[in-house]
């Protein structure tokens, strides 16, 4: 797997963490469009997270509809979510450090090109009345 693809296979199993911690009882439906990723992708996360041993999954007693589940991190699943938001914030602190650079250079074009058209301006003002 590719680094791209680990880092967002490890974005996604951070927020999905991120999102059990919140709320055990949220849909794969909910998680999916909170995501902004596919229901099969969800599923397929939370099967490798129940392997992992990160989360268990557990049916709701009081509720007919047996589909309905709880997720629940474990000892493990609560490590391993501090490592991944360890991870994910020096990941995100770094883009955004290299964004910031990026804007600054960005404005100092902008200045420069404006002096500079202020100036072609002015000196082609000046020659245009002698």
């Amino acid at each position: 797997m590719s680094d791209k693809n680990q880092i967002r296979a490890e974005d996604v199993r951070f927020r999905v963490l991120r999102l059990l911690q919140e709320n055990p009882t949220r849909s794969q439906r909910d998680i999916a469009k909170a995501l902004g990723i596919s229901l099969g992708g969800v599923n397929y996360c939370l099967n490798a997270l129940v392997e992992k041993g990160l989360i268990k999954m557990r049916n709701f007693q009081e509720v007919k509809d047996k589909r309905k589940y709880v997720y629940l991190l474990t000892p493990k699943g609560i490590a391993e979510k501090t490592a991944l938001t360890g991870r994910f914030l020096a990941r995100k602190m770094r883009e955004y450090e290299a964004l910031e650079a990026e804007i600054e250079a960005v404005r100092e074009e902008l200045n420069q090109s404006n002096t500079g058209m202020a100036q072609t301006m002015k000196n082609g003002l000046i020659r245009g009345k002698a």
